[in-house]
């Protein structure tokens, strides 16, 4: 589920996994997958040079609120509007409360939403990068201060709300968390996981 996260661009936005059967995440109104994420921050934890802390996303955008439906229609089973709905008419759910839980192995149904995302979006490139010296991260569009970008990191390594399935994060989540504590820059080893 996504929650709110303050950032330094836009106020208030949304950030998260919108469907347990799936590891895209959801910023606003742009798409990316989960190891996308994974990967830049182990490779800008890992970076001796702060101008290696850069790195570029295709991502997904889609501009119309009605394109990328009602989530909360979703969940419920009652509204499968735009793109949201379409990946809860394929993955609904959870009939059990116990059964909401995001799912370790939800890249294994990533051509099935690449091919339902294909419908509601374009596809762009997205700069991703970190600015040291006043302490913030830049994901496209998106500025977030060095403490949001670490709640961001959190809720990934977490699973979001409600976590993850047994416990049992993704590989790319494990390898990102092995190499957050050696970084040299303090944005990625101040992080408490």
């Amino acid at each position: 589920m996504p929650l709110a996260f303050s950032s330094l661009s836009h106020g208030e936005i949304a950030f998260g996994f919108f469907n347990i059967d799936t590891d895209l995440l959801l910023l606003e109104h742009t798409f990316f997958f989960a190891d996308q994420f994974c990967e830049t921050v182990s490779k800008m934890a890992g970076a001796r040079a702060l101008a290696a802390c850069q790195d570029s996303w295709d991502i997904y955008a889609i501009q119309s609120p009605e394109k990328i439906g009602d989530l909360m229609g979703a969940i419920h089973g009652i509204r499968y509007t735009g793109f949201i709905g379409a990946v809860y008419q394929k993955f609904p759910f959870p009939g059990r409360p116990e059964d909401f839980k995001q799912r370790p192995d939800g890249h294994m149904n990533r051509a099935v939403v690449e091919a339902l995302i294909a419908h509601y979006a374009t596809t762009r490139s997205v700069v991703v990068a970190v600015n040291e010296p006043d302490q913030t991260v830049q994901i496209g569009d998106y500025h977030f201060s060095f403490s949001t970008f670490q709640e961001l990191i959190r809720y990934v390594w977490r699973g979001g709300y409600p976590q993850w399935k047994n416990a049992e994060q993704p590989a790319c989540v494990r390898a990102m968390h092995k190499t957050l504590p050696g970084s040299r820059f303090p944005l990625f080893n101040a992080i408490d996981l």
